[in-house]
């Protein structure tokens, strides 16, 4: 089988590392990549590169002739691009936010803007394969997760789902390459503003990842209790019953791309005794593209540049700070926080080797 893929948004950043990943994927070809405003030219015309692929009209596209596309374009615009996509019966994988709050209201709240098409929001599947593997096959509608999301939530998984949080606060400081922001120039992210800095933003709970963040945190949490009541006997448990919240710090890193969250977490005093080391490790045991490291190493953005992993290191605490867990998570933004994992999801949904094209 041959799965035929198109893209809009095609000059992006994340557009353009798709056509990389799709460029050497042996069981996928591409078959339309569209671009409002470089209509006309191929891509090599407009971003160095290799590839001669030319651009069309997003409505110029031939979906009929397509069996998956990738929509790689801002919120609001993305989502209804993508109905147009379901419209014509065939399969769609967003980037954008449109698709990851199941709330049309904190949508709202958190977007400044109503929700382009919230009928299609009970469709939408988030694409996190490490959590949905099951689900991703007959999904039509895929929601591709954000970068900090998929870094903070692979790395506190293992935590939330044996219910060892002691306090209902997960920290979160994380650091992105300049590539996060996308391609459009801002005051923030000129050359000259960027460079040899370290700069925090939106931080605490401003970020608008922070909704989707504690969406996938709180599933994790609530999942816990289903385990219980089925006798898993190993999880610690925990009596907390506030909702669990995030305290984000995202910075921008003086690079083009790669990310890097640390974790914190206050276990209870059950979950301070386990092996935290042993535990991520059978969590992810099997996991194509995540990598526990050895105890001792620690993961840093060098393991990740360019590639689809997510590698995380475990520094489990002792005397007075024995109730406290560090977790480091490293992907690159572009790669499995973005175009790569959007690759991933579409292998499963298509039946493929799910490291097909990654590897």
């Amino acid at each position: 089988m041959v799965v035929k893929a198109g893209i809009f948004g095609a000059t992006g950043y994340t557009g353009v590392e798709l056509i990389k990943l799709l460029q050497r994927h042996k069981g996928a070809r591409l078959v339309f990549a569209a671009s409002e405003s470089s209509a006309g030219q191929r891509l090599c015309d407009v971003i160095p590169c290799a590839f001669e692929t030319a651009l069309v009209k997003p409505d110029d596209a031939p979906l009929q002739e397509a069996d998956v596309v990738f929509s790689c374009l801002p919120h609001g615009v993305s989502g209804q691009m993508c109905a147009r996509v379901l419209g014509a019966g065939k399969r769609a994988v967003d980037f954008s936010a449109d698709f990851r709050l199941r709330d049309p209201a904190a949508y709202a709240r958190w977007y400044k803007q109503e929700h382009p098409c919230p009928e299609l929001l009970q469709e939408a599947v988030y694409g996190l394969p490490e959590i949905y593997r099951g689900v991703l096959p007959d999904a039509n509608l895929v929601a591709n997760p954000g970068c900090y999301p998929t870094s903070v939530i692979l790395g506190a998984l293992p935590v939330l789902e044996l219910g060892a949080l002691a306090d209902p606060v997960v920290i979160a400081d994380s650091k992105s390459g300049v590539s996060g922001a996308g391609r459009k120039l801002t005051q923030s992210t000129h050359f000259v503003e960027v460079n040899e800095n370290l700069a925090p933003y939106n931080v605490g709970h401003a970020h608008r990842h922070v909704p989707e963040i504690e969406q996938l945190l709180n599933d994790a949490w609530v999942g816990r209790e289903k385990r219980l009541e089925i006798g898993d006997s190993e999880s610690p448990i925990s009596n907390l019953e506030s909702p669990i919240s995030v305290l984000f710090s995202p910075h921008l890193l003086p690079i083009s791309r790669g990310m890097l969250s640390a974790l914190y977490f206050r276990l209870t005093p059950e979950a301070a005794g386990q092996d935290w080391h042993a535990i991520f490790a059978r969590r992810y045991d099997g996991e194509p593209f995540v990598r526990v490291l050895p105890q001792g190493q620690i993961a840093t953005i060098a393991h990740v540049a360019h590639n689809n992993l997510c590698v995380l290191s475990v520094h489990q605490q002792s005397g007075s700070l024995g109730d406290r867990l560090m977790v480091v998570v490293c992907i690159d933004n572009l790669v499995k926080g973005a175009s790569g994992q959007a690759l991933q999801s579409m292998n499963l949904m298509f039946g493929l080797d799910e490291a097909e094209g990654l590897g």
